[in-house]
């Protein structure tokens, strides 16, 4: 599981870790840093650490932050929601979007569902 957990973090532009998925939200923290995302036109590739608790335990045993959600833009943690929303109002966030991941960054912006527990 650690293996996946770090796939989607060194690969997917923007991993969040949260509680729930983008289509089914199930914590105010995890919504309020989806919604700086989305407003800032950021791909999202999201992965639900609720399913098993072993996820959050191995998440935070890679980034060494203990609360979700948890943001990676380009494999470097962010943070969690309050940051993301302070970036997010500063401008920050859009101009670190377009640092990593190049100035049509908005034009992939999809969102998507990982689910760590299933084999590669």
């Amino acid at each position: 599981m650690r293996e996946k957990i770090q796939q989607v973090i060194e690969n997917e532009p923007v991993a969040v870790f949260m509680k729930g998925t983008p289509q089914f939200v199930m914590c105010g923290n995890s919504d309020r840093a989806l919604r700086a995302l989305r407003e800032a036109g950021a791909p999202v590739t999201a992965v639900d650490v609720l399913p098993d608790p072993q996820i959050r335990q191995e998440l935070s045993a890679v980034s060494g932050w203990p609360t979700i959600p948890q943001i990676f833009i380009k494999g470097e943690l962010v943070g969690g929601a309050d940051i993301v929303e302070e970036l997010a109002a500063s401008g920050e966030l859009e101009t670190q979007l377009r640092e990593k991941l190049g100035d049509d960054y908005r034009e992939t912006a999809e969102t998507r569902v990982v689910d760590v527990l299933q084999p590669a």
